[in-house]
């Protein structure tokens, strides 16, 4: 007897299908081993000496768990930028607290607005939660407050701001910033990703603080990957209303750090001084990278953070190629899988050598640059 049987397997989420990668992926044989990698943002200069210490210190005892890393860190946090601890949630990097906004306050039927063109990444985290990823038009690159308020729909819950931006390195000014806040109904979270604000040097900028504390529906995340240079560790932080907190902290992971990593970020935090020379540097290097490839033809965004965004403008199969010919040198840069970047490169800024190696091989020969 022949039996009709049905085979069925477990179904995940039906958005999850709808994410993908958002960076140009490269096989790890592809060509000569990489020596000179500006492809993830990482602060080349490292960490602070004293995060290293405190970290190889904090290996005594990985046996055990870090039982409630928040009441050794967020008192640290606090102090250090003048928040308010009830204020503030601690992650492995901004990455996790993000995704747990998402799962918060994102559901089937909602929706996620971010500009066009920003973090290529913000789509996936409405995605992972059945809901809608909704993106206004930006212009050149930079969010567009009129086009962002225009963009928003019943349905919207979260408003996604990087700034600055990444892969732009685009910054908003504060009074933008409070513009966009004032134009959003109280019921959808404007959540502002500040990973590179450490690195902004611009008086008009603002990181979102004032805002986290005169009002209940916005919230700063940060990350120690990047100026503190524990990109590793996996260390990450949010500021916004006691409420918000309570629901993103109460989502989290029974132990949300490791202990070394812990360890590392309380030392980071203390150590100002490299702190401000790794902002210096970075800011010298990226300055005179970015007059360098201008002298050159390839036309270079204003940049906030710790990376510069090319476009090869008068050939849109320049980048990929040029792409793969620094790879033969064994420079690693980063493309985007978006059709807006297709003619994109993006260039973390690395040590002095190594960042003056890769602006090199860009413009030579200069003339194939125009």
């Amino acid at each position: 007897m022949v039996t009709d049987v049905t085979i069925s397997v477990p179904q995940a989420k039906s958005g999850i299908s709808s994410i993908k990668a958002h960076m140009v992926a490269t096989s790890a044989d592809a060509g000569p081993e990489i020596t000179i990698s500006l492809d993830s943002n990482e602060s080349a200069f490292g960490p602070s000496p004293k995060a290293l210490t405190a970290a190889a210190a904090a290996t005594d005892h990985l046996e055990r768990y870090l039982e409630n890393p928040a009441s050794i860190l967020v008192p640290a946090i606090a102090a250090s930028h003048g928040l308010e601890p009830e204020r503030l949630a601690i992650g492995f990097g901004s990455d996790d607290i993000l995704a747990r906004i998402a799962r918060a306050y994102l559901q089937p039927g909602t929706a996620l607005l971010r500009s066009q063109n920003s973090y290529l990444k913000v789509p996936n985290y409405a995605y992972a939660n059945d809901a809608e990823a909704l993106a206004a038009p930006d212009s050149n690159f930079c969010t567009d407050v009129d086009a962002m308020l225009a963009s928003l729909t019943p349905e919207t819950r979260i408003i996604y701001l990087a700034n600055p931006d990444n892969p732009s390195g685009a910054m908003l000014p504060g009074d933008e910033v409070r513009r966009l806040h004032a134009g959003l109904p109280g019921h959808v979270l404007l959540v502002i990703d500040g990973a590179y604000a450490e690195y902004v040097t611009d008086p008009a900028y603002a990181t979102g603080e004032d805002l986290v504390r005169a009002h209940d529906n916005v919230v700063m995340t940060r990350s120690f990957s990047k100026i503190h240079g524990l990109a590793g560790a996996r260390v990450g932080w949010a500021y916004a209303a006691p409420q918000v907190i309570d629901t993103i902290t109460r989502i989290g992971l029974t132990f949300p750090l490791a202990t070394p990593s812990l360890h590392a970020a309380v030392a980071a935090l203390a150590d100002e001084d490299h702190r401000n020379y790794v902002r210096n540097e970075t800011a010298k290097l990226r300055d005179e990278a970015t007059l360098k490839l201008t002298d050159a033809g390839i036309h270079v965004y204003p940049g906030h953070g710790n990376f510069l965004l090319m476009e090869m403008k008068s050939d849109k199969n320049l980048a990929p190629k040029l792409d793969a010919a620094l790879r033969q040198e064994g420079i690693s840069l980063r493309r985007f899988a978006s059709p807006a970047l297709d003619s994109c490169l993006r260039t973390t800024i690395g040590h002095h050598a190594e960042t003056r190696a890769a602006t090199a091989a860009l413009v030579r020969p200069s003339g194939e640059m125009a």
